[in-house]
């Protein structure tokens, strides 16, 4: 796969990512597969069963107004990595997300949030 294909399949892969939380759950997972793993400081999740876990928390957790407040500070693809940094204030004052993508699915994530509330 060239470089060109790959980062052209890894910003797919990120695009979807993002507007996935807009859609639910489900359609969140899609991006994930049994070979998965996400990486956090407090915790490493393996395949679809823990990330699905870790994300339901998550979603379910965040305050409405969350959501509103999220807000994209840098992100750029290359290859098959693609890097996101990102904000929603007061909740969260910075967080990164690296994701590694192959044949189509995050093989890795690593997220980290600094901050907030």
């Amino acid at each position: 796969m060239s470089t060109m294909t790959a980062a052209a399949a890894t910003q797919a892969a990120f695009d979807h990512h993002l507007g996935a939380f807009a859609k639910g759950l489900d359609e969140l997972m899609r991006d994930y597969d049994d070979n998965s793993i996400l990486v956090t400081p407090d915790r490493t999740y393996a395949g679809t069963a823990e990330i699905r876990g870790f994300f339901k928390a998550f979603i379910d957790g965040a305050d409405p107004k969350f959501w509103e407040s999220f807000k994209v500070l840098k992100s750029s693809v290359h290859g098959e990595v693609a890097y996101l940094a990102w904000e929603a204030k007061p909740w969260v004052a910075l967080a990164t997300d690296t994701l590694f993508v192959k044949a189509n699915k995050i093989a890795v994530q690593t997220f980290t949030p600094f901050g907030g509330s």
